[in-house]
């Protein structure tokens, strides 16, 4: 089609008609898409029951990736325990692990340990923090 001859309404009135057709298809293909899952979804299901499974059997091995063993040793042990720190100039000061807080990078430079150096950290831990039971 040629477009140079056409008036303002005229192409006007062509992109509304390309506006619903996109539309249209859009529709369409979204209706596909889920025809599709659909199908395939009953696919799976069909294969599961011709091998004698139950389908929420294998659907909990297909959902989501868990590290073998997590689920079992935090019920073994109730989660995981970790030492506690506490500043005994201020009680309030207390570190579990993790990022440094400020007070305690504060208190490794006063005493000339370097909060960048892990061997510098343990050993500031041990001779200058009290472990908290």
């Amino acid at each position: 089609m040629e477009y140079e001859n056409l008036s303002v309404d005229e192409i006007q009135k062509q992109l509304e008609k390309l506006d619903q057709n996109r539309s249209d298809l859009e529709k369409a293909l979204e209706q596909r898409q889920q025809q599709a899952k659909s199908d395939l979804a009953q696919q799976i299901k069909d294969m599961i029951q011709e091998h004698g499974y139950e389908i929420t059997e294998v659907v909990s091995l297909m959902s989501g990736r868990r590290r073998r063993g997590a689920a079992t040793a935090t019920k073994r042990t109730g989660g995981r325990q970790y030492t506690k720190y506490v500043d005994p100039d201020d009680p309030a000061n207390v570190y579990v692990r993790g990022v440094i807080p400020s007070w305690m990078k504060q208190k490794m430079q006063e005493q000339g340990y370097d909060p960048g150096s892990k061997q510098d950290r343990e050993a500031f831990k041990a001779n200058s923090l009290q472990v908290l039971e």
